[in-house]
């Protein structure tokens, strides 16, 4: 009788926990994969953006681009104040400088 308490006692600790580690019974222990942008691939923006002429804040700007343009990058470049910026080329050849917030 002794055995078959302690046999209890482990199928039930077994029930209680062993669901949290398979994957039907509890959270997913396994982090999502992070995909990144390989070189070939468009740069989509989330919203709309202006181009601007030159590389400065202060630059003209040349076009407002709409949501969900593609954008090839062409080069980056940080500025002395720190700024990353992109210069990128849009549909029909429409080229300017982006700042990476």
């Amino acid at each position: 009788m002794r055995h078959a308490g302690w046999r209890w006692g482990t199928v039930l600790t077994f029930a209680l926990f062993a669901p949290v580690a398979l994957p039907a019974g509890g959270a997913d222990r396994r982090q999502p994969a992070v995909r990144r942008r390989t070189a070939g691939e468009p740069l989509i923006p989330a919203g709309c953006l202006t181009l601007l002429l030159a590389p400065h804040q202060e630059a003209p700007q040349l076009v407002r681009l709409q949501t969900d343009t593609p954008l090839r990058v062409l080069r980056s470049w940080r500025s002395q104040r720190g700024e990353q910026w992109l210069q990128v080329e849009a549909a029909e050849r429409k080229r300017g400088w982006l700042v990476m917030a």
